[in-house]
């Protein structure tokens, strides 16, 4: 459940995003990425998003009809129009991105169109952070939650950290910390689960244009520990080329060793993890 977009990505790698001549389009967002991904790999996926009713908003349907994604319960938002990303491509360390969603659709889910979607039914609900951004789309995200929990479903947050949807970064903390009664798997970076216990907004540093890859301040392990201090079963923390590894409460972490790979574009890298 949560955002997606058309996404533009250059295609002059290595070039300074002021000298990019031409980009490809692909359809992305978080959430969109995952219920894709889940979908190749066997699994039976519904997306829960929004889009305009405009033609960025048929070639994200589109392609998810082809990807055997389930389409049924994306409303679309007339007045809205259907969110866009454009990446420039610098490896292995740059890559700036921009995020076009003012007055984007998926923003504007709300509790009725949760309620006409199979939640209950689902085994898993995997929502975004970025979801809680902006009413109505929190609201509805929270309801979802709570929907599924009472259903005896487990809920699997994506913290997706991105700074410039918030108005301040320490918001995007309160609101996640809102979601976590209802919440059973957290997923993020080592700085987007520092983000998610965020106390001051100077710890946020964002190099390059880089919002899905924001660097913040403080501890790790205490930013971990208060996560599953309320009430959360596991915490993910993706490490990069380190692995990853799982907090459990009161267990000693599980470390798995990550996979050395040629760095070309890591967007959309953390979405393939989850």
């Amino acid at each position: 459940m949560g955002r997606s977009s058309l996404d533009l990505y250059s295609n002059d790698v290595g070039a300074p995003f002021v000298e990019i001549t031409s980009f490809a389009a692909y359809v992305g967002g978080s959430p969109t990425n995952i219920s894709v991904g889940a979908r190749r790999l066997g699994m039976r996926t519904a997306l829960l998003t929004a889009v305009g009713d405009d033609p960025v908003g048929d070639f994200v349907l589109h392609f998810l009809g082809q990807e055997q994604v389930e389409t049924r319960f994306i409303p679309r938002k007339p007045g809205h129009r259907t969110s866009a990303v454009v990446l420039g491509i610098e490896p292995p360390d740059k890559f700036p991105l921009v995020f076009y969603r003012d007055n984007c659709a998926d923003i504007e889910l709300n509790i009725d169109d949760v309620l006409a979607a199979p939640v209950a039914d689902s085994r898993i609900l995997q929502v975004a952070g970025t979801n809680l951004s902006k009413e109505p789309s929190r609201s509805a995200t929270m309801f979802a939650a709570e929907q599924a929990r009472a259903a005896g479903r487990e809920v699997v947050l994506d913290i997706d950290f991105r700074p410039n949807q918030w108005h301040d970064p320490r918001a995007f903390g309160v609101a996640v910390r809102s979601l976590l009664r209802n919440v059973a798997v957290v997923i993020g970076t080592e700085d987007e689960i520092k983000a998610a216990a965020l106390g001051e907004a100077a710890e946020v540093q964002v190099a390059h244009s880089q919002q899905s890859d924001a660097r913040v301040g403080g501890e790790t392990q205490s930013a971990i520990d208060a996560l599953l201090g309320l009430g959360v079963k596991a915490v993910v923390e993706k490490r990069g080329q380190r692995g990853a590894c799982v907090h459990l409460p009161g267990e000693a972490p599980i470390e798995a060793a990550g996979y050395p790979v040629e760095v070309y574009n890591v967007l959309g890298a953390g979405d393939a993890f989850g």
